[in-house]
C-alpha cells in the first residue's frame, strides 16, 4: 500500500481490500507496514487495532480515528468509478475517511502533535468494538485535547452524538384455554397501552450546545405468546431510545420509567451520548477552517467513547451518511479530495 499516491486512488485500494467485521487482519497488515515505513511515527498495535502518534512536543494533541470494518459485502467489491462516484462496499462508511487519515500520517510536521487510530468491529455489538478496548486497555494511546471521528457526514461537522439505550416493557396476564378466554386475562392486549403511549409520546428536541437535537422512542421488537389456542400470559415489548446528550443513561432511563409507568422496565443495553465541545478551542480552529454550520448529530457513534476520556470530539467524514450500508454506496470523490484538503490545511 502506498500512501502517496492520490487519496481517491487509496480510496479505491482500501474498498478492493475486503474488510468485514471480525476479518480486518490483512488491512490491518497493510496499513500497519505502510505506516511503519514513515520514520515520525511510532506505531503501537493491539490485535486489529492500529495507532500511529507523532511526539514533537506541540502544546495540542489532536486524534483522527477510524474503523476498518465494513458491513456485510453484498456483490459490491470490487470498487468501480462513474463520473464522480466511487462505488462500493464502504465507500462511504468509512474508507474514504480511513484514506484521509493514511494521507494525513505523511505530515512529518503538523502544527499539533497527531494521534492516528485505525481500529476494528465498530459496526458490530459493542463488546467487540476496537475503539472500546484501545480507551480501556490502551488510554495513553488514544488521548488527547481534541478528535475527529471520519464517520461519513457529508463534508460537514457534526457535533457530539446522542445516547441509545434499549428497555424491555413487560406485561403480564393469566394463561388460560382460547376457547375458554374469559377464564384469563390475555397479556398482548394489555400491551396495547404501551403501544399507546410511544404512539402519543412527543420526542424532545433540546438545543445543547448551540445545536439541536431529535430524540426518538420506538417500539422495535414485541413478542408474545405460546401456541394458536392459548390466551398469552406474558408480552414485551422492546423500546429504543436515542437520548439528547444533556441527559445521562441514568436519566434517561428514569424517563422511561416515568414514561411507562405501571408496567415492569428492565434495561437491555445502553450507551451514553457526547456533547459537542464546540467551544473548545481546539475544536473552534476546527469548525473553522470546515467552514458551513455544525449540526447535531443524531445517532450514536463513538465520539462518545473519547467524551468519556474527557476529550471532546467531532464526527467528520466525506461520505453521505445517507449512503451507508447500502448495496449501491458510494462516495463523491471530490468530497474525498475536499476533506484531505480542509485536514492537511488544519494541522498545517
Amino acid at each position: 500500500m502506498r500512501l502517496d499516491q492520490d487519496v481517491r486512488a487509496l480510496t479505491a485500494e482500501l474498498v478492493d481490500l475486503p474488510s468485514e467485521s471480525g476479518q480486518e487482519k490483512p488491512l490491518a497488515d497493510a496499513i500497519e507496514a505502510a505506516l511503519s515505513r514513515l520514520g515520525h511515527l511510532t506505531v503501537h498495535r493491539d490485535g486489529a487495532n492500529l495507532v500511529a502518534r507523532t511526539d514533537l512536543g506541540r502544546a495540542e494533541r489532536v486524534v483522527v480515528a477510524g474503523h476498518l470494518d465494513t458491513v456485510p459485502i453484498a456483490g459490491n467489491v470490487p470498487s468501480r468509478v462513474e463520473g464522480d462516484r466511487l462505488y462500493g462496499c464502504g465507500t462511504s462508511d468509512m474508507k474514504s475517511g480511513l484514506a484521509v487519515q493514511l494521507k494525513l500520517a505523511l505530515l512529518e510536521r503538523p502544527n499539533r502533535d497527531l494521534t492516528l487510530v485505525f481500529y476494528d468491529c465498530e459496526e458490530i455489538e459493542a463488546a467487540r468494538n476496537g475503539l472500546g478496548h484501545l480507551v480501556r486497555d490502551h488510554p495513553d494511546w488514544v488521548r488527547g485535547d481534541f478528535a475527529v471521528l471520519m464517520e461519513p457526514t457529508g463534508g460537514e461537522i457534526e457535533g457530539g452524538c446522542q445516547g441509545t439505550l434499549r428497555v424491555e416493557v413487560a406485561t403480564t396476564g393469566v394463561r388460560a384455554h382460547s376457547a375458554r378466554s374469559w377464564l384469563g386475562v390475555n397479556a398482548i392486549h394489555q400491551a396495547a397501552e404501551i403501544l399507546n403511549r410511544l404512539r402519543d409520546h412527543t420526542p424532545r428536541r433540546p438545543v445543547v450546545d448551540g445545536l439541536q437535537y431529535h430524540e426518538g422512542l420506538n417500539a422495535v421488537l414485541i413478542r408474545g405468546g405460546h401456541a394458536g389456542n392459548v390466551i398469552p400470559d406474558e408480552c414485551v415489548v422492546t423500546v429504543n431510545y436515542r437520548f439528547a446528550p444533556d441527559r445521562s443513561e441514568a436519566q434517561a432511563l428514569a424517563h422511561l420509567e416515568e414514561v411507562f409507568a405501571g408496567f415492569a422496565v428492565r434495561l437491555v443495553d445502553s450507551a451514553p451520548g457526547a456533547r459537542p465541545g464546540l467551544e473548545n478551542p481546539v475544536a473552534a480552529a476546527f469548525a473553522a477552517t470546515v467552514g458551513g454550520t455544525p449540526r447535531a448529530k443524531v445517532a450514536w457513534t463513538d465520539v462518545a467513547r473519547f467524551s468519556a476520556l474527557g476529550v471532546p470530539a467531532v464526527n467528520y467524514g466525506p461520505g453521505d451518511p445517507e449512503l451507508a450500508h447500502k448495496v449501491d454506496e458510494y462516495v463523491e470523490l471530490s468530497k474525498i479530495v475536499e476533506a484531505e484538503r480542509v485536514m492537511t490545511a488544519w494541522l498545517t
